[in-house]
């Protein structure tokens, strides 16, 4: 009886251990015509506010805009790239109306890129349909 308790006990402890490993990376940044690639003058503004659980690969955003010169026709993020470079969308953002939520479940490679800052938000509009609003996520600390 005494060692099935000794037993459990330590269980117990390898799973909190493997918890207390698991961290949650925040990226928070602005978006902005004045991003874009190329740059764009446009008055509108926005927000990233997103987080990485390190454990699940589960990725969790918030995109929130306004002011942008028509309808949103498309918005993803994008990588890998580095402020200044495009790439493809590696997530595509089903309902590109604010605020747009959600969460993907990443892969090693694009967890990678992300907490290495070579991911961006990119909101799409008719004017310019290569991008009217963007944000570079910060590398991870």
């Amino acid at each position: 009886m005494r060692i099935g308790l000794m037993a459990a006990a330590a269980v117990v402890c390898l799973i909190a251990a493997s918890a207390a490993l698991a961290k949650t990376v925040s990226f928070k940044a602005a978006l902005s015509g004045a991003n874009e690639v190329p740059a764009n003058m446009e008055k509108g503004t926005g927000a990233v506010d997103a987080t990485l659980d390190t454990d699940t690969k589960a990725f969790t955003y918030t995109v929130t805009y306004s002011g942008l010169t028509g309808a949103a026709t498309a918005a993803h993020f994008h990588g890998p790239a580095l402020a200044g470079a495009n790439a493809g969308p590696t997530i595509v953002l089903a309902m590109p109306a604010s605020p747009i939520k959600g969460t993907s479940t990443l892969t090693d490679a694009q967890v990678a890129d992300l907490t290495a800052g070579k991911w961006y938000v990119n909101i799409h509009a008719a004017a310019h349909p290569g991008g009217e609003l963007r944000a570079q996520l910060p590398a991870a600390n």
